[in-house]
């Protein structure tokens, strides 16, 4: 026994070795899982599987028709086939310009309405109607649409705000839903919101989550902004609407509230309508609660109001309407709770060291859920809602996983400058020695009040980062979400201030530690991660060798003077004209404390990113290299304030490497 425990102890270290590290290529061409459909009662649905070819950077996708009840998983052939939605009629599918029904699990399909061109095609459930949005012209903005005679100008003429959003400029079109009835054709269709300069689905990022039928297929809710010009880029106040057929009656049925309303949802039993929800306007990232409507005496209550967290992931009910699932960031991670709509008690369900992000289906005290961690992309994951025990029902990445040494995630508390405590991950590199002293890095999280989880991404992941031989310090500093809503709260008009001296605690007691190389020590981040490298290049009293910001703001007010959404800037900020001045112009201003700047620094920017806009970068770099800094710039033309192609993912990757190799 003592031999073979010998031999097993000397084999180990050499399996491990023998193993293959992440590598950019690995990392872009992980499979990717998305589920599409699912059917009425839960026990079956159809997801895909892509995977990038980074040579054409086109995504190829397989289809795969799982049973929830056993998990067993058969591939199914959709052809160019595009799934829209499965209820009792069968699963609905479009292909160019028609819309096909199928009534044997997608085996075979009949044609059911030639809609044309649009987009986010929400079915009735009698089969009787068609939801579907497609952009209207409604503003002659472009010089070719207001002067006839002048088809080759390119002039684009505004008299308002909202002229650019997030990575496009206005042309003048929108996004509207409309209505029409199966029996007549498609041009018949009914807008909603004819003439109006708002958006259904909210750009940029709204699809066909943006309006639901009513279970009786009598009315449609949808949710728009009722606001345009300056008024849209001053405020959060987005409402849900219903819309009746038979009259042609709109009502707002959240005009109370003046934050965010969005992501309507009828319970199984069509008896209550939830939706998330934010109070205050112009604030974000307010706390976001569960509403809940009697849809008969239209009586609204808030269900997590007394819940000293934010609802910021997934909301889904169970199948018999007596529980509502959501998905939350809590203590570093994103997890899954349960909350009875009639006594608003709430109760947490997993616990790990992973995101729960997504939740797809119910099934007898277990739900199907997408699952990452920052080793692993997201796969299906079986969740006892008893328990919280997970079960994995996918491993499209197995094999590649086999292959891969993978680090550990641990979460330390470090006490702040205020002294508090404050959650810090420490991201391990494969085959850690506790013996040797790694460089490493301090990764700032933008947001500002995003979570800083178990998430695994493209560009700021993690286990790349850790496979070339860093560890990574990921502080939940002042701001985050999961810790509690004043914790999360704090940040606001302290952009830099006790943010930064959390970054600078978790960077001293980093320091402390045996295996961290106090003298090989970067900061990177990316939007108010940026923000915070700048700002920190200027304070940090030489605990940083170098720095890496991406789309980061560098001078505050010209960024509010050329950023679109701006009521995060007047909440967050305030405006460079108030008086007195607001301290993100003056003491919280990165672009302030340039003459401090001593080590390197290499800025990432992206071409369309409107809400960073590209003179950001521009301005540290050029600010940087008049300093007499190493410093070097990498612009992307096509990117917004991500990076989203393939290959331009994998220069990113690249040049991040090579940049913390030569100077760190």
């Amino acid at each position: 026994m003592k031999l073979k425990h010998s031999l097993l102890t000397l084999v180990a270290p050499l399996l491990m070795n023998a193993q293959q590290l992440m590598t950019p290529e690995t990392l872009w061409t992980l499979k990717k899982v998305g589920v599409q459909v699912v059917s009425p009662d839960q026990s079956s649905l159809i997801y895909k599987v892509g995977q990038v070819d980074l040579r054409t950077e086109k995504t190829k996708n397989e289809n795969y028709f799982l049973n929830v009840l056993n998990n067993q998983a058969t591939k199914l052939d959709l052809g160019k086939k595009t799934l829209i939605q499965w209820d009792k009629n069968g699963i609905y599918a479009q292909e160019l310009d028609k819309i096909f029904l199928s009534k044997d699990n997608g085996q075979t399909w009949t044609e059911f309405y030639t809609i044309g061109e649009v987009d986010n095609i929400v079915i009735s459930p009698d089969g009787k109607k068609i939801a579907f949005s497609k952009q209207v012209l409604v503003e002659n903005v472009m010089g070719k649409d207001k002067y006839n005679d002048t088809p080759k100008t390119t002039a684009y003429i505004y008299r308002d705000l909202n002229h650019r959003h997030w990575d496009y400029f206005n042309e003048g079109k929108y996004n509207h839903v409309f209505v029409v009835e199966v029996s007549d054709k498609v041009d018949t269709a009914k807008d909603l919101l004819e003439g109006k300069p708002w958006d259904s689905p909210q750009r940029p990022f709204g699809g066909a989550e943006d309006f639901i039928w009513t279970p009786d297929s009598l009315q449609l809710v949808y949710v728009t902004k009722p606001k345009s010009g300056k008024e849209y880029a001053t405020s959060t106040n987005t409402d849900i609407f219903v819309y009746n057929l038979a009259s042609g009656s709109i009502k707002n049925l959240t005009e109370s509230n003046k934050g965010y309303d969005v992501n309507p949802k009828f319970s199984p039993d069509g008896k209550s309508l939830i939706w998330q929800s934010m109070e205050r306007d112009g604030y974000e990232a307010d706390k976001n609660d569960i509403k809940i409507m009697d849809w008969e005496s239209g009586k609204v209550s808030n269900l997590t109001k007394d819940w000293d967290e934010s609802v910021s992931g997934d909301v889904f009910w169970s199948g018999d309407a007596k529980t509502i699932y959501f998905t939350a960031a809590f203590r570093g991670t994103k997890q899954l709770f349960s909350i009875d709509p009639k006594t608003s008690k709430t109760q947490q369900i997993t616990k790990g060291n992973y995101d729960v992000n997504e939740i797809f289906a119910d099934q007898k005290n277990s739900l199907l859920v997408g699952r990452t961690d920052i080793n692993h992309a997201t796969d299906l994951f079986s969740v006892n809602t008893k328990n919280g025990e997970m079960k994995q029902v996918t491993e499209v990445n197995k094999a590649t996983y086999d292959k891969l040494a993978q680090g550990k995630s641990e979460l330390k508390m470090v006490k702040t400058s205020d002294g508090k405590e404050m959650g810090v991950w420490f991201h391990y590199p494969p085959n850690f020695n506790p013996n040797k002293r790694y460089p490493t890095l301090v990764y700032c999280q933008g947001g500002p009040q995003s979570a800083l989880t178990q998430f695994f991404s493209t560009r700021w992941n993690f286990a790349l980062m850790a496979a070339n031989g860093y560890i990574v310090v990921a502080p939940n500093r002042r701001g985050m979400p999961g810790w509690g809503t004043k914790w999360n709260e704090e940040i606001s008009k302290d952009w830099g201030g006790q943010p930064m001296r959390d970054y600078l605690a978790a960077t001293d007691y980093a320091k402390t530690l045996p295996y961290v190389d106090g003298d090989r020590v970067a900061a990177v981040g990316a939007s108010y991660g940026g923000y915070s490298v700048f700002m920190l290049a200027g304070i940090h009293e030489n605990r940083f060798k170098t720095f890496i910001a991406h789309d980061g703001l560098f001078d505050m007010k010209s960024w509010y003077l050329t950023t679109e959404e701006l009521w995060f800037a007047n909440w967050d900020l305030g405006s460079p004209w108030e008086n007195p001045l607001p301290k993100a112009y003056t003491e919280f201003n990165p672009s302030n404390y340039v003459e401090k700047w001593n080590k390197p620094i290499m800025i990432v920017q992206g071409g369309i990113d409107y809400r960073v806009p590209y003179e950001q970068g521009q301005e540290a770099f050029q600010a940087a290299k008049l300093r007499g800094l190493n410093t070097k710039l990498v612009y992307f033309p096509n990117e917004n304030h991500w990076v989203l192609h393939p290959q331009n993912g994998l220069v990113w990757q690249r040049e991040f490497f090579e940049w913390l190799k030569e100077t760190l």
